[in-house]
């Protein structure tokens, strides 16, 4: 049996160095964090439903459509798909096209994904970021309301979670960035 078919170094191959502990614990503390905001994000799914089946009664069981539900609908969808990102990150549910990159090496996988890091993910989110807090600060100096209700709800907390998504995913691209790093030097993912 050679190293093909065991998915092992032959005898005498250098294996390679086990992840140092200070990164283990660097990389299991960001993504830990990363899970859990994920887990608590989710329940904004809860309030979303209601509103949901709320709006629904109300315009085809009572004949007219709530004045609110618009604007929660569009304030709870977006949070949720926004800050939700980083934890699609972390659990590799982005799209990409895997049907090259996986038949690659792993110190190409890591090559590829550390490219994409610095030169893509890292400036788009750092603008994405800026431009967040950026009309944030203009929502709350300006006190911007929604204008598609009579109800015209305050929208600051709602453009609040642009730079915060931006931060998380900022946050979760330090760890999978470190992780490509690790595997374009060592050869195996941490």
């Amino acid at each position: 049996m050679n190293e093909a078919s065991t998915g092992r170094p032959a005898s005498g191959a250098q294996q390679p160095p086990p992840t140092p502990p200070i990164l283990r614990r660097f990389l299991g503390a960001i993504d830990s964090f990363t899970d859990w905001t994920g887990w608590l994000i989710a329940f904004l799914l809860v309030p979303l439903m209601i509103t949901v089946v709320a709006e629904v009664f109300g315009r085809y069981m009572m004949g007219r459509s709530l004045f609110w539900s618009y604007d929660v609908i569009y304030m709870l969808y977006g949070s949720l798909f926004m800050l939700g990102a980083a934890y699609t990150l972390l659990h590799k549910g982005h799209i990409r096209s895997d049907f090259i990159y996986v038949s690659l090496p792993v110190r190409w996988q890591g090559l590829i994904d550390t490219v994409a890091y610095v030169g893509f993910f890292f400036p788009v989110m750092f603008f994405l970021l800026w431009y967040g807090w950026d009309n944030f600060q203009d929502a709350v100096r300006l006190n911007e309301r929604s204008i598609h209700s009579a109800w015209g709800p305050v929208l600051y907390p709602f453009r609040a979670v642009i730079p915060l998504a931006a931060l998380m995913l900022l946050v979760q691209g330090l760890s999978e960035t470190t992780k490509s790093l690790h595997a374009l030097i060592t050869g195996r993912w941490p």
